[in-house]
C-alpha cells in the first residue's frame, strides 16, 4: 500500500495565505533550515516570455515549498506560473494543448531501476499530471552505475528516491509510491484509475500479473530493456483478448512463474527479450552470470535513453498519436556505425555567371529579346513569342502558372509588360506597327500581335535603355518623400497607356499595406499547394539552372535569413505551424520591407477582361521604368488574393483561409482606392536603397506557339 507523503513530497505553503503563514515563518525559522529564495529572478522570466501571461498569471501568490529529507525550503511561484514558465522549453515539440491533455495523463511504473529514467524523462517533460510508483528494494551502491540517484540516497527505498527527485523538479505533480511494490495479491489496487502501466521489474511472476491486470483493466502496457534500446508496447487497450508478451510465453500462469528457480526461468526471459536480437556482448555475458560476474550488465546511457523512449511512447498514446502492439529497437552503437559525412550546402558562385549576353544584330531578333525581358510572377515568363518577318506574336503558355495568376491575369499582365518592351525595341528599331490584342478567336492563346512595320516613336525609343536596366531591387529602404516631379511623372506613364496609378505616400497606409502582406504571405507559406509553388519558383546557384525562377541572391538576405529560408523551404514545418494556428511571423521580412518603402504605387484598371489585365502590364513596365529613371528601386508586391475577384475565386486560392483572404482583399483595394468596376494590375513599392546584388535572367525566345485547353 502507498506510503506516508511526507516522506517524497513537499509541502507547499501559499504567502499569501494566513493559515499558512505561520507555518511558512516557523519553517523558516527552525533550527538548520537552509531557505533558498530566487522568487525575483523567476517573476522577471515569467514576465518576460513571449507571449507574455494573463496578468492574473503574474499576480498569483508565491509559494514555499518544504522539503523535509533536505531540511530545506524554497520559494517559488505558484503552480500556473510554475508551470508556464518551466515548460516553456516544450513549445512546440509539444503543443499547448497538448500539454493539456498530458496533464490528465495518470502513469504507473512498476521498478524504480530503469522505472527512475522513465519517471524522470514524464517529469522533466510534464507528461503526465499523476504518476504511481512501485518498487520494494532499496538503492545499493551498484545501482548508481544506471540509477540517476546519488549517495544520499543509498539505504532508500527506490520508489520513494524517484519520488524525491520528481519532487525537487516539480512539486506540482501527483506523486505517490507503494514502498512495498506490487503483487499478484496488490496489482488490481495499484493499477486502479492509471491510464497506462510501465513495467520494468525484474520478477517474472510480477511481470505476468501486471499484464493480466492490465489486460482485464483494457490498459496499455510498455516495457523497456536497456540492450539494444529494446522497447515493448502491449495496446490491451485496443486488444483486450492479445496475449500476453505477444504471445512468447504462451498463456503462463503468474502462480507458476513463481514457483520457478531463477535458472528455470532464464528461458522464459531469453524468449521475452528474443535472445536472438541481444547483442553480442549481452549473451556472451549471460554465459558469465555466476561465474566471473554476479549479475547482467546494464550501461546508464542505454537506460537513460530507454526512458526518453517510453516517455515518447507515453506521449503518443496520451495524445491519441498511433501506436500499435510490438516491439522496436533504438540501437545506439547500431546507428553510430552509420555516421557519414554530411552533405554540405553549396558553396561560393564562381563560374555560375554567363558570358555578357551579345545584342542581336537582327532588328526583329533584338525586338523578341527585348520582350522576353519583362518581369512576371516568379520570373515564370508565362509566354511564347513568335516573330515572323510580318509580326511578332505573343502567346500564353498556361504551363507557366501557379494558383495566384487567377484566371491568367496575372499571365496577361505580365505579356503586357513584354509587349510594352517590344515596342519600345521596334521604335528604336524603325519596326514600329500596329498592335492588336486577341485577334485570332480561333487561337484563344494567341495574346497580342505586333506587326512590324516602318515607323518609330521618339517618347518610346527615349525609353530603351531604362528598359534594358529595368530590374528588380528587394533591398530595405530609406523613406524619403517622393518628389513631385517623380509622383507627376509617374501618373503621366500610367495614362499613355489607357490606365491610372494610385499613389500611397501616407507612413500609415504604407504600414497599413504592410500588415495586409505580411497576414498574405502567412497564408502563401501555410497552404500546401501555395507554399510548394512559392517554393518552387525559388533557384539556388551551384544547384539550378537560373534561366527561370528567382534566384535566391535576389532576396537580398544575409546568411542567417538564407539559413532560415531553408527551414521555411520545408513544407512539412509548415504543415505544423498551419495545425498549431502558429506562424504569426512568416510574413514578418515582407512587412518590414514594405514599411521601408517611399511610396506604395498601384496601376488600376478599368474593367476585368483579359485585355484590360494586359494594358495593365504595359502600364506597369513603364511606370517601372519611368520610377528607375527617377533614381527609386522597384520591387513588386503581389499578395496571394491579389487576381481572386470574386469570393469563389479566394476560396479556391486556399480554402482554409478564405474568409482572411477575403479581409485582406477589401482593405487592400480600400488602400488603393480601387472602384467595384476596376482592378489591380499590379502594386509597386519604391524605395531608395543600393542597387540589386543580381539581376534575374531570361529564358530565350521560343518559336514554336503553345495550345490552350483552358
Amino acid at each position: 500500500m502507498p506510503v506516508h507523503d511526507n516522506d517524497y513530497t513537499a509541502t507547499l505553503l501559499d504567502e499569501e495565505s494566513p493559515t499558512d503563514a505561520p507555518q511558512i515563518a516557523a519553517i523558516r525559522e527552525g533550527v538548520g533550515v537552509r531557505c533558498h529564495d530566487e522568487l525575483v529572478a523567476q517573476r522577471a522570466a515569467l514576465g518576460a516570455l513571449v507571449p507574455a501571461p494573463h496578468p492574473s498569471v503574474l499576480r498569483e501568490s508565491a509559494r514555499w515549498a518544504y522539503y523535509p529529507w533536505r531540511r530545506a525550503v524554497v520559494r517559488i511561484l505558484g503552480p500556473t506560473g510554475y508551470r508556464l514558465l518551466r515548460l516553456d522549453r516544450n513549445r512546440n515539440k509539444i503543443t499547448d494543448e497538448e500539454q493539456r491533455r498530458l496533464a490528465e495523463l495518470q502513469v504507473g511504473i512498476v521498478g524504480l531501476s530503469v522505472g527512475h529514467a522513465v519517471a524522470l524523462a514524464l517529469t522533466l517533460e510534464s507528461s503526465v499530471g499523476a504518476i504511481r510508483l512501485a518498487d520494494f528494494d532499496v538503492l545499493e551502491l551498484s545501482n548508481l552505475n544506471r540509477v540517476p540517484a546519488t549517495v544520499f540516497d543509498l539505504g532508500l527505498n527506490k520508489a520513494i528516491a524517484a519520488a524525491r527527485r520528481i519532487a525537487e523538479i516539480d512539486p506540482y505533480l501527483q506523486v505517490s509510491v507503494w514502498r512495498d511494490g506490487v503483487t499478484a495479491e496488490t496489482v488490481g489496487a495499484f493499477l486502479e484509475g492509471l491510464d497506462l502501466v510501465i513495467e520494468e521489474c525484474d520478477s517474472l511472476d510480477v511481470k505476468v500479473a501486471v499484464r493480466e491486470e492490465a489486460r482485464r483493466r483494457r490498459l496499455p502496457v510498455l516495457m523497456e530493456t536497456s540492450d539494444r534500446g529494446l522497447i515493448d508496447v502491449e495496446r490491451y487497450d485496443l486488444e483486450p483478448d492479445r496475449a500476453l508478451f505477444h504471445g512468447l510465453l504462451g498463456e503462463r500462469d503468474g502462480a507458476e512463474l513463481s514457483r520457478l528457480s531463477a535458472r528455470d526461468k532464464i528461458p522464459h526471459i531469453l524468449r521475452i527479450l528474443g535472445a536472438a536480437d541481444l547483442s553480442t556482448r549481452m549473451v556472451a555475458s549471460l554465459v558469465e552470470v555466476g561465474s566471473t560476474i554476479s549479475t547482467w550488465p546494464q550501461l546508464g546511457g542505454d537506460v537513460l535513453l530507454g526512458g526518453a523512449s517510453v516517455a515518447a511512447a507515453v506521449r503518443r498514446i496520451g495524445l491519441g498519436r498511433p501506436l500499435p502492439s510490438g516491439r522496436v529497437r533504438i540501437d545506439l552503437d547500431e546507428r553510430l556505425d552509420d555516421v557519414r559525412a554530411p552533405l554540405t550546402e553549396p558553396g561560393g558562385h564562381a563560374g555560375l555567371e554567363p558570358p555578357a549576353e551579345t545584342p542581336p544584330t537582327d532588328g526583329r531578333a533584338a525586338v523578341a529579346r527585348a520582350a522576353c525581358l519583362a518581369p512576371s510572377g516568379g520570373n515564370a515568363q508565362p509566354w511564347r513569342m513568335v516573330t515572323t518577318p510580318d509580326e511578332l506574336r505573343l502567346y500564353l503558355d498556361p504551363d507557366r502558372t501557379t494558383a495566384m495568376d487567377v484566371r491568367y491575369r496575372g499571365s496577361h499582365v505580365a505579356i503586357g509588360a513584354a509587349l510594352f518592351n517590344a515596342r519600345v525595341a521596334a521604335a528604336t528599331q524603325g519596326l514600329l506597327g500596329r498592335v492588336d490584342l486577341f485577334g485570332d478567336v480561333t487561337t484563344p492563346a494567341l495574346v497580342a500581335t505586333m506587326a512590324f512595320g516602318s515607323g518609330t516613336d521618339p517618347v518610346l525609343a527615349h525609353r530603351f535603355d531604362g528598359m534594358i536596366r529595368r530590374g528588380t531591387n528587394r533591398r530595405a529602404g530609406s523613406p524619403r518623400p517622393l518628389p513631385v516631379a517623380a509622383r507627376e511623372a509617374l501618373a503621366g506613364a500610367a495614362r499613355a497607356e489607357g490606365v491610372r496609378l494610385t499613389i500611397v505616400t501616407e507612413r500609415s497606409a504604407i504600414d497599413s499595406a504592410a500588415m495586409v502582406f505580411a497576414a498574405a504571405e502567412r497564408i502563401r507559406f501555410l497552404d500546401p499547394r501555395l507554399h510548394a509553388e512559392m517554393i518552387g519558383e525559388l533557384r539556388w546557384p551551384g544547384v539550378d539552372r537560373l534561366e527561370t525562377g528567382i534566384d535566391v541572391r535576389s532576396l537580398e538576405l544575409d546568411d542567417a535569413d538564407l539559413s532560415a529560408l531553408r527551414v521555411l523551404c520545408r513544407a512539412d514545418a509548415m504543415d505544423a505551424l498551419a495545425a498549431w494556428g502558429l506562424g504569426q511571423s512568416l510574413g514578418a521580412a515582407s512587412r518590414d520591407r514594405i514599411r521601408s518603402s517611399s511610396a506604395l504605387v498601384a496601376v488600376v484598371v478599368n474593367g476585368t477582361e483579359p485585355a484590360d489585365f494586359v494594358r495593365g502590364g504595359s502600364a506597369v513596365e513603364s511606370v517601372w521604368i519611368t520610377a528607375e529613371d527617377h533614381g527609386m528601386a522597384v520591387q513588386p508586391i503581389s499578395p496571394v488574393f491579389l487576381y481572386g475577384l470574386e469570393q469563389d475565386e479566394l476560396a479556391a486560392l486556399a480554402p482554409a483561409y478564405k474568409a482572411e483572404l477575403a479581409v485582406g482583399s477589401g482593405t487592400w483595394r480600400e488602400l488603393f482606392q480601387v472602384g467595384g468596376s476596376e482592378a489591380l494590375a499590379l502594386v509597386l513599392r519604391l524605395s531608395h536603397c543600393a542597387s540589386a546584388s543580381v539581376r534575374s535572367r531570361r529564358r530565350p525566345p521560343t518559336t514554336d506557339p503553345p495550345v490552350l485547353t483552358s
